[in-house]
């Protein structure tokens, strides 16, 4: 089980799952309250991009808090998931165990065939990894954890990743409504973060860019199912395209999730990661 395996899979984890239940297909859209609307008919250039006059789009400058969103609230979260994940030079499925607290700390298990292969562990302010099957271990901040993949990652997006809830909640965005979505549009530390929030109130599709480098990282859920009285997605697709640092090509992975029990718990969870004394000592 390698490095970049274990890597891209614990930074691209977004996952949820429950027992499948029927959902309302004919749910209305998120609502936008009493805000000022622009129809953008004949064609004009809104941030650089040409709205086309077939396709009229509504634009609203700043509300972002009038797009009523249904996301999670938890207090701890316990979940296993069947991942296959694809790249240019490595492909497999693997078990992964996740567990999380709240605004703390996120814990991963790695196994294939019923053996763990490696564990890692986030906090808000490291990332350790330990590969067992290798006998390595390792900690790292968020800044040389991004720089693996140039592209800027923190705890509090891998969290709202693994939720399904937006990432970025406090800071500016505009809203346009985009065909049958809401498309926020938000930028934060170089990165161009547009959330598309679908019929159900969720979101539907968040699409990363990376300024500078144009590395993308997208993630699509589908499949939505009830959990407790929230709306989780059954299956997730992650995609990330970036260029290599060898030969400046663009590549492409991808990590597709399908979950088979995800638990809102308010009971503590354990998180057990345990390193032989003799890698802590390298």
């Amino acid at each position: 089980m390698n490095k970049p395996f274990i890597f891209l899979l614990a930074s691209t984890l977004f996952f949820t799952s429950c027992k499948r239940q029927q959902i309302n297909k004919s749910a209305s859209l998120p609502s936008i309250d009493s805000v000022n609307v622009a129809i953008v008919n004949p064609p004009v250039i809104v941030d650089s991009a040409v709205i086309v006059p077939n396709n009229p789009v509504k634009v609203v400058e700043n509300e972002e808090d009038k797009v009523k969103i249904d996301e999670i609230d938890f207090k701890y979260l316990k979940a296993k998931a069947k991942v296959t994940y694809k790249s240019p030079d490595d492909g497999r499925t693997v078990t992964v165990d996740i567990r999380m607290k709240k605004d703390s700390l996120i814990w991963m298990n790695i196994s294939q065939f019923g053996i763990t292969g490696a564990t890692a562990l986030f906090n808000k302010d490291a990332v350790k990894f330990y590969n067992k099957i290798e006998g390595d271990y390792n900690e790292y901040t968020y800044v040389d954890f991004s720089e693996k993949f140039n592209f800027n990652i923190t705890y509090d997006i891998l969290q709202s990743l693994i939720v399904g809830n937006r990432p970025f909640k406090k800071n500016k965005s505009r809203v346009v409504r985009e065909n049958e979505y809401y498309l926020l549009k938000q930028e934060q530390d170089r990165v161009l973060i547009d959330n598309y929030i679908g019929e159900n109130k969720k979101l539907k599709k968040l699409l990363l860019t990376q300024e500078g480098t144009n590395n993308k990282l997208t993630l699509d859920f589908d499949d939505f199912t009830m959990l407790n009285q929230y709306l989780f997605p059954n299956s997730s697709l992650i995609t990330v395209d970036y260029k290599s640092n060898e030969d400046q090509k663009m590549y492409q992975t991808v990590v597709n999730i399908k979950h088979t029990k995800v638990e809102l718990l308010d009971t503590p969870l354990e998180f057990p990661f345990k390193v032989p004394e003799k890698l802590l000592k390298k």
